[in-house]
């Protein structure tokens, strides 16, 4: 098989707040320019990314191979909003620069930095299927879950398979930093997922600790990989914490807005049925915010949500509350910041590296406004 197709800064660190930060400062988000999509300006690239998805996660036994393909289908691949996010951080980072004879090609360049989008994406779905097993959960991405479908044994074994094909593929880059991050970044996962599971109730009742533990479980694979591909493309040590930057407030930002979604969205628009979490009693920042306005909100939450009638009660507090309102304003806050990076790059003539960096801009007001 392939190994991948060819063709650390604290969670509650601030984006570069000076403009005269030494790696120059460049207004892409403040100009009047022409709009841009983000999906389209890297279709091409997706499609290569989806593709070779596809080939990696191939497994000799069959039913195996089924489970660990089942994400990686045409039509159930999800927004892939993660491959999207990298891609374009590899063209907005790709300054033109005098190559020497020991320089890596920009072709393959591109093709190692394009590996970081499939490896993370390979990690995040083995997330999912891992998640699914914990949460029992039905659905996903608005079809079957793999565990509901295949089983809980089957569903684990092939989130195991796709981490280990994403690992192979890792190792193959040859990058001990970049080793270190991306295998920093599933650590995290697998301590957000242990303080979602383990916590007490005054940690459960913390924006402190909800924030950290978003940064483990959403966060750190998008900030990190983000880094993996400005260190890939031998940038300096400032740029590197920029795109590191933006990918932490981008994916604090999702999360938060996602929380928002759980409670606001339909079982067909979010791929999930809706209030999932605080069905499963995982408090989240609309439920926190609406505590600071009713403290009452405190008991029904340290009963538990095995009871229907104490869902509808905490429902009941939300919705007099401004639990969304002020969700969505920290959501804006953290897309400001990641924006920030962004324009905190140093300026380029590079046409394409300029539309690049709108997108990425572009893409945090998108994870704000979004509806599922």
């Amino acid at each position: 098989m392939a190994l991948g197709c060819r063709v650390v800064s604290s969670w509650a660190s601030s984006a570069v707040s000076s403009p005269e930060h030494e790696a120059g400062h460049q207004s892409s988000s403040s100009g009047v320019e022409e709009a841009v999509d983000p999906f389209s300006l890297v279709a091409e690239d997706l499609l290569a990314v989806s593709n070779c998805l596809r080939t990696m996660v191939v497994a000799e036994v069959p039913k195996l191979s089924s489970a660990a393909e089942y994400f990686f289908k045409i039509g159930v691949e999800g927004k892939r909003f993660r491959p999207t996010v990298l891609l374009l951080m590899a063209r907005a980072l790709n300054v033109r620069r005098q190559l020497t004879n020991d320089d890596t090609s920009s072709t393959e360049l591109r093709s190692r930095q394009r590996r970081i989008a499939e490896i993370t994406e390979m990690i995040h779905v083995a997330s999912l299927l891992h998640d699914d097993v914990l949460d029992d959960a039905e659905t996903r991405r608005g079809i079957g879950s793999v565990n509901c479908l295949m089983g809980n044994k089957f569903a684990v074994m092939a989130g195991d398979f796709v981490l280990a094909r994403a690992c192979l593929a890792l190792a193959s880059l040859g990058n001990d930093e970049v080793v270190t991050l991306m295998a920093t970044a599933i650590k995290h996962l697998v301590t957000g997922e242990t303080m979602q599971m383990t916590n007490t109730s005054d940690r459960r009742c913390s924006m402190e600790f909800y924030m950290e533990k978003t940064y483990y479980k959403t966060a750190s694979l998008i900030s990190n990989s983000c880094k993996a591909v400005a260190i890939l493309g031998e940038q300096t040590p400032d740029i590197s914490v920029l795109a590191y930057e933006y990918g932490k407030h981008l994916g604090l930002g999702f999360q938060l807005i996602d929380d928002v979604l759980d409670f606001t969205g339909t079982s067909a628009s979010l791929g999930k049925g809706s209030l999932s979490d605080i069905r499963h009693g995982i408090i989240t920042a609309p439920i926190l915010f609406a505590m600071e306005e009713f403290p009452k909100l405190r008991t029904i939450v340290d009963q538990g949500f095995h009871n229907p009638a104490n869902v509808d009660r905490a429902l009941d507090y939300l919705g007099r509350s401004e639990g969304i309102e002020r969700t969505r304003e920290l959501a804006a806050k953290h897309a400001n910041l990641a924006s920030a990076a962004i324009d905190s790059l140093k300026e380029s003539d590079d046409e394409d590296v300029r539309t690049s960096r709108r997108a990425l801009v572009e893409l945090t007001q998108r994870v704000i406004t979004r509806t599922k």
